[in-house]
Order: structure tokens, then C-alpha cells, then sequence
């Protein structure tokens, strides 16, 4: 529940949120922040709060943010309590702030830093809290916690520039498509409604543009619903196990796009079981967690079925030689890393080859799907010109 508050603070009068269980949480919460509570009271629900909780979530690129203070504070000797009470004055977002305390209170609670960041799933993944608590064993807190954030920044890094770089064409095909729709739908049947009282055989590409948008008019409405129905069929299909194996598998194929998905499912893959094997996590954990971590489910299973073969003694390298979803150049290297005692530098070293090989494909396919693009449109604009132009000679030539 949220509660709302006021408290003091010396004379100061001091109003906020926090995500308790109870008043009596809020108030010990408060207590341990040197605030004198005056008023607690659960807050009502707003009619824009599922709104209000979309923007103001915990993001991505807030745990990365904090997670560099963290590394920058602890590396200049201050406290995790101490760390948290700077980072929280220099936050707006109710949400991060309310997280904070919380990770504060278990912490003074006498739970380790891990344990508290358990708590929080969606933000603080299983590989964050692997990280962290190696760390912890370590006492080099600090400077897993800078790996992490260069890991977290590099990440976020190549995931906006895939994301940049889908936005081009995704929007220019939803374009052209609502722009047909509205075409055959609204457009195209007044203008063929002329030929409709004169007594003349048409061509054949507007005799079909013609059935097209007949049929487009009449049943637009069931048109549309089907494609809705299709996009939530979709998304429940992309749930499921199954659902989830046929999408990727299909992805995969993809030309161009499908090599994109694929090179960045390695990137991740590579420099996330890096970070863990150069931070003292053991084989077998680092395997586990990089599938949990995963998101493609093809990847998922084939790192399932590595970590069985390497409980039973089989090296990663050996391992992967059976999974096709890996490249050569992958299986190679893995073996030679394992050999020489430096899989965690090998794989780094891969990991930034295939982020190479996934932004030159990017740049490869955006310089592609323009021309394309251009000449598509220039085709099918041609192609509706002359199939409504076409029947005017027919008739000209008729009335001669």
C-alpha cells in the first residue's frame, strides 16, 4: 500500500510516499531517517493511476543511473546507508525514492545488499543480484558494481540503436499500410463508381483493384476486427512455450532482421557470462543465470541443455558444438578461452566482435530497405495510376 505522510525534521515540515505494509512500517521507516511523523494515512487511489504508475515505474536506464553513484560512492569509502541517503536527495521519482528507503531499512535491518535487492525482480534481475552478492563474498563491492554499470550502460547503449534503427521502416510500412487501408477502403470505390454506368469491358488490373475495393467497402469493419483478433491471438500465442519457439524460430529466418536478432541475443549472451565468470561466479551459476536472463527462448533452451552436458563434465566449448544456434567462430574461440585459462576476457573479446557485426548489419539493412521502400511505393502508385487511368482510353476509343 502507499501511504502519504508528514513529518518533521527539526523544525521543518517534510511531506512524501512510502510503500509499506502498514502505518506502523511507514512510521519506523521514518524514524530511521531522523523524521518525526505528524500524520500517516493511506492514499487513495486516483482515476489516473495506472497512468501515473507507467511513468512514474522504476526504469531501466534509473537502476543504471543508481548503480553507477553506488559504484562511484563506495569506491570513495563511503557506506551503502550513507550512499543511499546522498542518491535519494538527488532523485525526483517517487517510485525510485520509495525503493530506496526500502533497500535502506532492510539494510539497517541487518540484510545484506542482495538480499534487500531480491525484493525488487523487475527491476534488479538475477544476474544484478548474482553480481552483488559476489561482491559481497569478495569485498569488492565497488568495483563489481562499476563492471555492472558499464555492462548496464553498454547494454542500453545497443539496445537504443536497434531500436532507432527499427523505427525508420516500422513506421513507413505502418504508413503505407493504413494509407492503403484508407485507399481501398474510402477512396477507391468513388473513383471506380464513374466506370460503373458506362457499358464497356475494363482491364483487367481494374477489374481486380475494382473487386478489391468492393470488397474492402463492404467489410472493412469485420477487416479490422480481424486484424485485431490477429495481434491478440499473437500476443497470447507469444506467451506460451510453443508460441514463443515458432516466433523466435520465424525471427530467425528473417533476412536481414533475422541475423540483427540473433548477433544481439550473442552480444548479451557473451558479455553477461564475461561479467559473471570475471567476478568469482561459478561456471554452473553463470550458465544458469545467463538463461534466465535471456530472452529469446531459443537461446534459453540451448543453454538449458549446455549446462546439463557441463554438470556432467563437458566443457562449455565441447558443449556448445551440438547447439547450431551458436556460430563457429564462437564454439572456436569458447574451446581456445577454456583451454588457455581466460574465458572471461575471450568472451568479452566476442562480445564486442559480434556488437560490431550487428551495428554493420543495422547500417547494412537501413541502407537496403530505403531503395526498396521507394521503389515499392513508386510500383504500387504506378500501378493504381494506370488501373484507373487505363479505362478512360478504353472508353475515348469506344466513343470513336
Amino acid at each position: 500500500m502507499i501511504y502519504q505522510y508528514t513529518a518533521l525534521r527539526n523544525t521543518e515540515k517534510v511531506k512524501g510516499e512510502l510503500e509499506a505494509g502498514s502505518p506502523k512500517e511507514v512510521a519506523e521507516s521514518l524514524k530511521l531517517n531522523k523524521l518525526f511523523p505528524i500524520d500517516i494515512r493511506e492514499k487513495k487511489p486516483s482515476p489516473l493511476k495506472g497512468l501515473n504508475s507507467m511513468f512514474n515505474k522504476v526504469a531501466f536506464q534509473d537502476v543504471t543511473y543508481m548503480t553507477r553513484q553506488f559504484a562511484i560512492m563506495l569506491n570513495a569509502g563511503l557506506t551503502l546507508i550513507d550512499s543511499i541517503s546522498i542518491i535519494k536527495k538527488q532523485v525526483a521519482k517517487p517510485a525510485l525514492s520509495n525503493m530506496l528507503t526500502e533497500i535502506d531499512k532492510n539494510l539497517r535491518d541487518g540484510k545484506t545488499f542482495s538480499q534487500s535487492l531480491t525484493k525488487y525482480p523487475k527491476q534488479f534481475s538475477h544476474f544484478y543480484v548474482a553480481l552483488v552478492r559476489s561482491g559481497e563474498a569478495s569485498g569488492k563491492l565497488d568495483q563489481i558494481l562499476g563492471k555492472l554499470a558499464e555492462h548496464l550502460e553498454s547494454q542500453r547503449a545497443f539496445q537504443q540503436k536497434i531500436r532507432n534503427a527499427l523505427i525508420y521502416p516500422t513506421v513507413i510500412i505502418l504508413a503505407m499500410v493504413s494509407m492503403m487501408f484508407i485507399m481501398f477502403t474510402f477512396v477507391m470505390p468513388k473513383l471506380l463508381s464513374l466506370y460503373d454506368n458506362f457499358q464497356v469491358e475494363l482491364p483487367k488490373s481494374t477489374q481486380n483493384i475494382m473487386a478489391v475495393s468492393n470488397f474492402m467497402e463492404a467489410n472493412w469493419v469485420w477487416v479490422l476486427i480481424g486484424i485485431i483478433a490477429f495481434i491478440i491471438a499473437l500476443s497470447r500465442a507469444a506467451k506460451t512455450e510453443k508460441g514463443k519457439v515458432l516466433i523466435d524460430t520465424y525471427v530467425f529466418k528473417l533476412p536481414v532482421l533475422g541475423n540483427i536478432v540473433k548477433t544481439a541475443g550473442l552480444v548479451d549472451a557473451t558479455r553477461t557470462m564475461s561479467i559473471l565468470i570475471s567476478s568469482g561466479v561459478p561456471i554452473l551459476d553463470s550458465l544458469l543465470i545467463v538463461k534466465d536472463v535471456n530472452s529469446n527462448i531459443l537461446f534459453k533452451k540451448a543453454f538449458e541443455r549446455i549446462t546439463k552436458k557441463v554438470e556432467r563434465g563437458i566443457s562449455i566449448g565441447t558443449a556448445m558444438t551440438t547447439e547450431p544456434i551458436f556460430p563457429e567462430s564462437l564454439v572456436q574461440m569458447t574451446i581456445v578461452g577454456e583451454q588457455t585459462g581466460h574465458l572471461d576476457e575471450t568472451l568479452l573479446k566476442l562480445a564486442e566482435y559480434f556488437q560490431t557485426e550487428s551495428e554493420m548489419a543495422i547500417k547494412g539493412m537501413l541502407t537496403l530497405i530505403e531503395p526498396l521502400i521507394l521503389i515499392f511505393l513508386g510500383l504500387s502508385v504506378g500501378f493504381l495510376v494506370m488501373a484507373i487511368i487505363s479505362p478512360i482510353f478504353t472508353l475515348t476509343g469506344s466513343m470513336q
